[in-house]
């Protein structure tokens, strides 16, 4: 299930509206008072409002924050420094500054609070939590890319009220600090990119004590206290021992009219302005991971997963900001035109766009990215946060889900009629019904009486199966779980330091506490196979729920005063709190029995940056309609620029039951999800593809199938954004990105540097789709090789219901597979097919990545990486791997792997004549021909020849000359 819950089931009343409920169809939307608006968060609403006092006052307004000059120290990279805060004449508080400039050319901004840092603080209700702000997220988010460069240096231009540092590659970037007030101007080539504090919002809320305001205190008497010391949403009491302590910072980028990122969240790639206004929003952005059952579309409201990296972009130029807090977080975007003098004609204005950030606590620490380019961007974030995981080959497949498969002979029989109807697929999941009495780690004894039955018969033909396991763990005396839980003291506390409990799934529940290294200690020993009994070696986890949700929790998720190991509020940490749990899981999958290593797959709902390393997500609880699909293709694509790739949404819509249309379209764009799920609600009717009348039943598994046939380029793909970052789907600026008309588009995209780009269709009824071209290479419809061309303009695509819109850029080389097998385990050593798309002058060019699709063998040189290219009628393979001490036996392993067949689209028109083409391999003793078809077309359609069974090697040096 994606976290839809029961109406309370904790009092009478609710239970009899449940009762009434089940007479009728419930109504799908959001239940906003759920939520909080910005205007029910007291933090959210005090930086909105000084803000707004300091764009009232304009140029008379000035920051309270100035840097302490004195105080300033340069050495080996790294400023440090004292801002200090004015609060009265004679009252200052100290915040140290600390400027990094990283290695990587990325800056880093931290500034914390002296009073804090030393203990120097009392809190209210004995409150045991932390004095200090958290300064721990970067355990669980940061894992490189932190060391400091040795050529930054301070430039000798100096002046008086501000600090110049030079660094970055060739010191071509600059960070001009202004003292008084203090802001900081970050400059590429000359040109400021990036603006801290350039408006004035910067705001670090003091600590300081809870005491009645003093006679004659005219500030302290002006502000609003009323959500200082304690704040009330829902009926929940939020005790707030500690005070006001948000922190907040406006971030500008000047000349850059295009922000993305900041997922999670149902809306457009292209982010919108957040003050109202013609199709803007009136509330900022916000990031705090939450179980919100039928989310609405359009909408800044917050989802279940949080990266606060945003990115601003412009015509050749990419540049980004990443906030490293895993507190409650809001961000308002605006825009605006400089005004420009009127003299300076043809000049135009460019728009500015200027981003405030506000999180509930915790300290200011920001990295500044200078780009220039969408790839430097995603590769310098993905040395701090890591690049994604590189994950088995059978979770890149199809999977099969539903909440839920009732029995293990479901099961079986699900997996007996995929191959029935000769459907591939690699993965089949199970919801929280398989348990017994909702304790995880247990099996229902009468509806799964014989899991490792299911789990062989699954493995007869190398299929897997995923089983859901959630932080919540029942409450219930001799569930083996919970005592031990309890006993060892693993549990998250309440305030008062107690073990917290909360309803979810199994009613009454506590909630395993992952700061804790003891409690990952814990949670390792629970997967291994002697003690979750039933599982083999083809069982893989579903991490749910893990916000966390709590089902009788202010918002849904525990209370922000709740304390976590090292005595750490929850308001602190939330955020964070979900990849805590997936590391603890994917930590156990490692270690489930000694010597036998697997990569692990998990798939989790909440996420921070840093989510990547360990896990796929999906977009939760969407609905079967229209809309919800159209939505998934930005939501993927964001956080596929966010560093989080291996994303995807439930195919079909989890709520609700899709017109058979419907359902084929969502197959049909689901084929482009890094991660290919479908998904239902345990209401809705059962809808495995092979239960769809005709046609669309075939044009289903014709869709999945092409999934199947492009793995070896799926594959590839998640290889490349393991090692540099890259996107594995990719939105038109990030492959186009000096095309000013392509930067907002985010319903098309490319697949990896296959060179393919897709547009699938999202509304009812349609027939065609147009597809827009920024540039002036030759695409070719991937059926029929139908050329369009004409950069800068919109083509129509023929899309019936049966066809994938889908064209092929020219200039690339597609590996495929094209034997249709029931699991992409038992396609591992089929054929290749090489297609190669010339470009207008002749050529192509492409990679293929291949290891054991299983372990990490391919850590010691275990894997096969050529590069594909055809230059001077010559198509060669040339090795792009490095040795290591497992390379030679792996490619004993794959000698017998070959390449069956190459086409080569829109060939030199003197091929007509050709009959044959010479093939010189590596370790043979002499070249041997293959037969050649050249193959004509109607007019606008390209001509094409097939290479039958060159029969190279698919990991052997070769060329076929032509």
């Amino acid at each position: 299930m994606a976290g839809s819950r029961p109406l309370s089931l904790w009092t009478l009343l609710n239970s009899v509206l449940l009762l009434l409920g089940c007479l009728v169809i419930p109504g799908v939307s959001v239940k906003h008072e759920n939520f909080k608006k910005c205007s029910q968060s007291g933090f959210c609403k005090r930086n909105r409002a000084f803000a707004d006092d300091a764009s009232a006052k304009g140029s008379s307004w000035t920051s309270p924050y100035e840097l302490d000059a004195a105080s300033i120290h340069f050495k080996d990279g790294q400023l440090q420094g004292t801002i200090l805060k004015s609060i009265s004449p004679d009252q200052k508080v100290r915040l140290p500054l600390v400027v990094s400039f990283l290695d990587s050319g990325a800056a880093r901004v931290v500034v914390d609070e002296e009073k804090r840092l030393k203990g120097e603080i009392e809190f209210r209700h004995d409150s045991r939590a932390r004095k200090q702000r958290y300064d721990e997220a970067e355990k669980w988010v940061l894992v490189g890319g932190l060391e400091l460069s040795k050529s930054a240096t301070l430039s000798p231009e100096t002046e008086v009220g501000m600090t110049k540092v030079l660094y970055g590659p060739d010191n071509a970037f600059q960070a001009i600090i202004h003292h008084a007030p203090f802001n900081v101007d970050f400059q590429r080539d000359g040109q400021t990119q990036v603006q801290l504090n350039r408006k004035g919002y910067l705001n670090l809320e003091h600590w300081r004590p809870k005491a009645d305001a003093p006679a004659g205190d005219e500030q302290k008497s002006q502000e609003d206290e009323s959500t200082w010391w304690e704040e009330t949403f829902g009926g929940n009491t939020d005790s707030k021992p500690k005070g006001p302590e948000s922190v907040g910072l406006d971030i500008s980028f000047p000349g850059y009219s295009h922000v993305f990122g900041i997922p999670e969240h149902a809306d457009s790639l292209s982010l919108r302005e957040t003050r109202g206004g013609s199709g803007n929003h009136e509330e900022p952005y916000r990031m705090y991971n939450s179980d919100v059952f039928e989310y609405e579309l359009n909408s800044p409201m917050t989802l279940y997963g949080a990266i606060p990296f945003m990115q601003a972009h412009r015509k050749d130029s990419t540049v980004g900001v990443f906030w490293l807090n895993a507190a409650e977080t809001w961000v308002d975007i605006v825009k605006s035109i400089p005004s420009v003098n009127p003299l300076s004609l043809g000049t135009g204005s460019k728009t500015d766009t200027q981003s405030h950030w506000f999180s509930e606590s915790g300290r200011i620490d920001l990295f500044v990215f200078l780009g220039p380019t969408p790839q430097d961007i995603t590769k310098t974030y993905g040395e701090l946060t890591g690049y994604t995981q590189l994950p088995q080959q059978f979770a890149i497949a199809y999977h099969q889900c539903r909440w839920n498969y009732v029995t293990d002979e479901d099961v079986m029989e699900v997996d007996r009629n995929f191959d029935k109807y000769q459907i591939p697929y690699d993965v089949i999941w199970l919801d929280i019904e398989y348990t017994d009495d909702r304790k995880y780690f247990t099996w229902d004894p009468l509806t799964f009486p014989n899991p490792i039955g299911m789990e062989q018969q699954l493995d007869d033909s190398e299929r897997k199966l995923v089983v859901i396991i959630d932080p919540h763990i029942k409450n219930k005396d001799q569930y083996t779980i919970s005592e031990e839980m309890k006993s060892k003291n693993l549990a998250v506390l309440n305030k008062d330091g107690e073990i917290y409990d909360g309803w979810c799934w199994p009613g009454s529940s506590h909630w395993v506490d992952c700061f804790n290294p003891e409690a990952l200690k814990w949670w390792k020993g629970l997967f291994k196979y002697d003690k979750f009994k039933g599982t083999l070696p083809n069982v893989f986890i579903w991490n749910d729920m893990n916000e966390p949700s709590v089902f009788n929790g202010p918002e849904t998720t525990m209370p922000k005063d709740n304390l976590h190991h090292g005595d750490w509020e929850h308001r602190d940490v939330h955020n964070v709190n979900g990849i805590t749990f997936v590391n603890a899981t994917y930590g156990a999958l490692l270690e489930r029995k000694k010597g036998e290593v697997r990569r692990p797959f998990i798939l989790t709902r909440s996420y921070y940056a840093g989510a990547q390393r360990m896990s796929a997500m999906w977009t939760g609880d969407n609905q079967a309609t229209w809309e919800h699909l159209a939505i998934s293709l930005p939501m993927v694509l964001n956080n596929g620029i966010s560093g989080f790739p291996f994303a995807g949404a439930d195919v079909g819509g989890f709520f609700q039951n899709p017109s058979k249309e419907l359902l084929t379209r969502w197959y049909q764009t689901g084929i482009w999800y890094p991660f290919f799920r479908a998904h239902a609600h345990i209401d809705t009717r059962r809808r495995e593809p092979y239960l769809i009348a005709e046609p669309y039943r075939s044009i289903i598994a014709q869709a999945i199938r092409l999934r199947y046939n492009l793995l070896p380029a799926w594959y590839t793909a998640f290889h490349e954004a393991s090692v540099n970052g890259t996107p594995i789907v990719r939105p038109q600026y990030y492959v186009h990105p000096s095309d000013e008309a392509g930067f907002a588009i985010d319903d098309q995209l490319y697949f990896g540097s296959t060179g393919l780009l897709t547009k699938p269709v999202v509304s009812e009824g349609t027939q065609s789709v147009d597809v827009y071209i920024a540039d002036d290479e030759k695409y070719y419809d991937y059926y029929d090789y139908t050329v369009y061309q004409g950069a800068g303009k919109r083509h129509t695509v023929p899309a019936p219901i049966e066809k994938v819109p889908l064209l092929m850029q020219g200039g690339h080389i597609i590996p495929r597979k094209d034997r249709p097998r029931r699991s992409s385990g038992l396609m591992r050593w089929d054929p290749y097919t090489l297609v190669v798309v010339l470009d207008k002058n002749g050529e192509a060019d492409g990679t293929l990545y291949v290891d054991d699709g299983e372990t990490f063998e391919f850590e010691r040189g275990a894997y096969i990486h050529r590069r594909f290219r055809f230059q001077d009628s010559t198509l060669s393979s040339e090795d792009l791997g490095t040795k290591g001490a497992k390379t030679a036996e792996y490619l004993k392993t794959m000698s017998d792997v070959r390449v069956e067949r190459v086409v080569v689209i829109d060939p030199p028109r003197e091929w007509q004549e050709k009959t044959s083409a010479t093939v010189i391999e590596e370790g043979t003793k002499a070249a041997f021909t293959a037969s050649v078809e050249y193959h004509t077309q109607s007019t606008g359609k390209a001509a094409y020849a097939v290479v039958k069974k060159p029969n190279v090697g698919i990991g052997k040096t070769w060329r076929i000359e032509f």
